[in-house]
């Protein structure tokens, strides 16, 4: 099945320049031949717990019409990726829908942790509260990592990722 519609999931919904970065994002999809969805409707208001369940719907329509999920997969306010990221892509594996995912670094799970959050490490593969440390060599949790194809890179990588699989 050709790709043509692609969900761009990720924390760049919290950006301060959320609009235009989704708009930007968009566009490269569109220069490489796709339909970028961007799931941010500054549209929507309303009550928040009213809004919540609006965006969530939205999200999995979204989700539902594109037959592929670009995750930006990158730390968010922590040594983990973004929650609602790692929702949607559990979602889009569990549709049988490929995902790939990008993070800005090489290296280990562990190994990324140990280098952009050090105080969350204690001494060998356990975290400072003393939980150990996945470390399969993967770059993220095997819950990610496994299902989805990882690039190492930005945006444009991993749209470059994207067009190589719409051609096998």
């Amino acid at each position: 099945m050709p790709i043509r519609r692609i969900y761009l999931a990720g924390p760049d919904v919290f950006r301060p320049d959320a609009v235009a970065y989704g708009r930007e994002l968009v566009a490269q999809c569109a220069q490489a031949g796709f339909t970028g969805v961007f799931p941010l409707d500054a549209s929507l208001t309303g009550e928040p717990a009213d809004l919540a369940r609006r965006i969530y719907q939205a999200n999995i329509a979204h989700i539902e019409t594109c037959d592929v999920v670009l995750a930006n997969l990158q730390f968010f306010r922590g040594p983990e990726p973004d929650s609602g990221t790692c929702f949607e892509v559990g979602y889009a594996v569990a549709r049988g829908k490929p995902v790939i995912g990008y993070l800005p670094e090489t290296g280990s799970f562990a190994e990324r942790i140990r280098a952009r959050y050090p105080q969350a490490v204690g001494q060998g593969l356990v975290d400072a509260s003393g939980w150990h440390l996945e470390e399969f060599g993967l770059p993220l949790n095997l819950m990610l990592a496994v299902p989805c194809r990882i690039v190492v890179g930005d945006f444009a990588a991993a749209l470059s990722a994207l067009r190589e699989l719409g051609t096998a």
